[in-house]
């Protein structure tokens, strides 16, 4: 018999993919919540075709927009193959979050009382890889005197437990505004609503893999949430994707640091 601590099989592959990998840019992009495909052996945790195409699984939208600004910027991608429901990578360990027994509305069976063994294994075969590769891609350019901006990609449903949400862009920060602030400047008066750390913050803990990977660092950083019906579609993604990559572009060039 196998047992929930079996997470991925040989077929699945691996639990982090990288596209562009030798990009000259300065932009690393992360994207956590990429797909909300399940490992074979984990199943559909108790869920319906529905939930399990909905964004309690992933993020719609976010990992093509993703692909469009790695293209544009000529930048690294990091991303996760495997739905947030299995474990989220934008959540420590120690998070009732990473493992959600529930998620808006919905109740997941699969997730309810997990063994700490079966917990660690999903945090071993998951949550290691995905930032382990994010830390060595960090490191390598350092060593070379690289530097590197990190920029998470995500998207949020338009309506959550009942209630619209008005926003259209998100750009949120933890405790370096650098890149944030001249973004959010670049945006006034714009085609889309944006605003700052909405509609979460870091205080909802979204801001783990900043924390993680750029704040030690000094590297500069933003987290991006998109609406996801903005990016339902191809013509959608690459507008969006257009607007953010001069964006991006604006926001970087004033908050370059000053050569000595």
């Amino acid at each position: 018999m196998l047992m929930r601590s079996d997470i991925l099989t040989e077929a699945d592959g691996e639990a982090v993919a990288v596209d562009n990998a030798e990009a000259a840019g300065a932009c690393l992009f992360v994207c956590e919540h990429a797909s909300r495909r399940m490992p074979e052996r984990v199943g559909d945790l108790g869920l319906d075709a529905q939930a399990l195409a909905s964004h309690i699984a992933w993020d719609p939208g976010a990992l093509a927009v993703a692909r469009r600004l790695s293209s544009l910027l000529d930048g690294t991608l990091v991303h996760q193959r495997f739905s947030r429901l299995v474990y989220d990578c934008n959540r420590p360990p120690e998070s009732s979050g990473a493992m959600p027994e529930k998620s808006e509305i919905y109740d997941i069976p699969g997730n309810r009382d997990l063994s700490p063994a079966e917990r660690y294994a999903r945090t071993a075969a998951l949550y290691i890889p995905f930032h382990d590769r994010i830390s060595a891609i960090l490191a390598e350019r350092r060593a070379q005197g690289r530097e590197t901006v990190v920029v998470t990609v995500h998207s949020f449903t338009p309506i959550y437990m009942g209630k619209q949400r008005d926003v259209e862009i998100g750009i949120l920060h933890d405790a370096d505004s650098r890149l944030a602030d001249p973004l959010l400047a670049a945006a006034a008066g714009g085609p889309y609503r944006v605003a700052r750390n909405e509609p979460y913050g870091p205080e909802d803990g979204v801001t783990h893999s900043l924390r993680l990977h750029a704040l030690p660092y000094g590297h500069r950083n933003v987290m991006i949430e998109i609406r996801n019906d903005l990016i339902g579609d191809e013509d959608g993604q690459r507008v969006v994707a257009g607007y953010l990559a001069d964006l991006l572009l604006r926001g970087l060039e004033a908050s370059a640091p000053e050569e000595d």
